[in-house]
């Protein structure tokens, strides 16, 4: 009985983070096209299926616990090596796993690309403002130097 429910959980799990990996996949696409619509939509759709991820998480882990085992693989493979479905909960935890981590590895790829994002934009913003610390040039030392006063682009 848990054996069946744990598969099941399992399989509606890898249908939820194939559809999260590709939100991530268009989140990418969209966050170099700076897509801000696209973008909030997109949010929109991740934060139920995460929900739904997180609820079956703690169902599993519920499952493993109930019969005395621990929440983790080392409990799943108690479980399958007494059940009769037990090679298709390891295989299909498996490709869960899989999935969890390109999803992960895409999470933080739209991370970086964020981050590269908000710096230029922290940067362009300093120079259009003027606040913006001098651009360090080499002088003939081999050494750095820093430029005359910048001012603002709109006093330019």
């Amino acid at each position: 009985m848990h054996d069946t429910k744990l598969l099941q959980l399992i399989n509606a799990d890898i249908i939820t983070t194939e559809q999260l990996a590709e939100l991530i996949d268009r989140e990418f696409t969209a966050l170099g096209e700076r897509d801000l619509k696209q973008l909030d939509s997109l949010l929109s759709a991740k934060t139920p299926l995460l929900a739904l991820l997180d609820q079956n998480a703690k169902a599993r882990s519920q499952l493993l616990l109930e019969l005395g085992l621990t929440a983790d693989r080392a409990g799943l493979q108690s479980v399958a090596a007494n059940s009769g479905v037990g090679t298709d909960l390891l295989t299909q935890s498996e490709a869960l796993s899989l999935l969890l981590e390109r999803c992960q590895a895409g999470n933080l790829r739209n991370g970086r690309l964020i981050r590269t994002s908000q710096a230029s934009t922290r940067s362009m913003l300093g120079i259009l403002r003027g606040n913006d610390s001098a651009p360090t040039l080499y002088d003939s030392t081999g050494g750095t130097s820093r430029t005359g006063q910048q001012r603002p682009l709109s006093q330019a």
